[in-house]
């Protein structure tokens, strides 16, 4: 009974942890892996730590290359471009891309013709018109000649900027690059608008001139068809008497 009774006393006492001892050291299996468990943990705690820190280089990274300014500018020569065609334009003969300039002229060279003016101010008052006309011609021609000249170094600027903005290695390199890319699109815009407004004032100064030499051409008609004071008789002496 005494066995018996310590056997199952023996039985319901809790199990105490398994250890060993190695030359005075105590192994426990509980603990041991216990803080294998806290080591792993841990090291994956400093492997997240790496992959937050990679990230976030790389993300410093990308903020830095589209934060990069594009090493191109060709402001320098789309400006050189427009000046040009400004200076052209700028050179009109005679009448200039001026209102005033205008008005004045078509209210006296392009007027009706005066019916007080001899026909020396009526020959000099056409020739002057047909002058403008010539000038505004020429005029049209240099401005085409400069845009023309403006096109070899369009197409090289072109070409610049489409690769910088293929090889761009940021959003703002590739903003910058387009960005100039829309420049010379104006740039181009501004010379086709230059040329056009050369060319329409050409036309006008010829048109003009052709209405005035209709007006002149009926003045003069008028002046020719309009009778004269005719002939008037008189006393004529053809020779001399000396004696009488």
């Amino acid at each position: 009974m005494l066995l018996l009774s310590g056997a199952m006393t023996a039985g319901l006492m809790p199990a105490q942890p398994a250890h060993a001892q190695f030359g005075g050291i105590v192994f426990d299996p509980r603990n041991y892996a216990q803080n294998i468990l806290t080591a792993a943990r841990t090291l994956q705690q400093i492997n997240n730590q790496i992959t937050s820190l990679q990230n976030e280089a790389a993300m410093l990274i990308n903020q830095g290359r589209n934060l990069a300014s594009l090493p191109y500018s060709s402001l320098q020569q789309l400006q050189q471009s427009v000046q040009q065609t400004q200076q052209l334009l700028g050179q009109a003969q005679r009448i200039a891309y001026n209102v005033e300039n205008i008005d004045q002229a078509f209210r006296t060279t392009y007027g009706n013709a005066s019916l007080s003016a001899t026909d020396q101010q009526l020959v000099a008052g056409a020739r002057e018109r047909w002058q403008n006309t010539v000038g505004g011609l020429q005029d049209a021609m240099r401005v085409q000649a400069g845009v023309v000249g403006n096109i070899d170094t369009n197409r090289t600027e072109m070409s610049a900027l489409i690769g910088r903005s293929q090889g761009a290695t940021g959003a703002l390199q590739a903003t910058q690059a387009g960005n100039q890319l829309l420049a010379l699109q104006a740039q181009q815009l501004a010379d086709l608008t230059a040329v056009v407004s050369a060319n329409g004032r050409a036309q006008a100064l010829s048109e003009a001139e052709r209405s005035a030499a209709v007006e002149q051409g009926r003045e003069q008609r008028r002046r020719f068809l309009t009778p004269g004071t005719g002939y008037q008789p008189g006393n004529a002496r053809m020779f001399q008497n000396n004696g009488n």
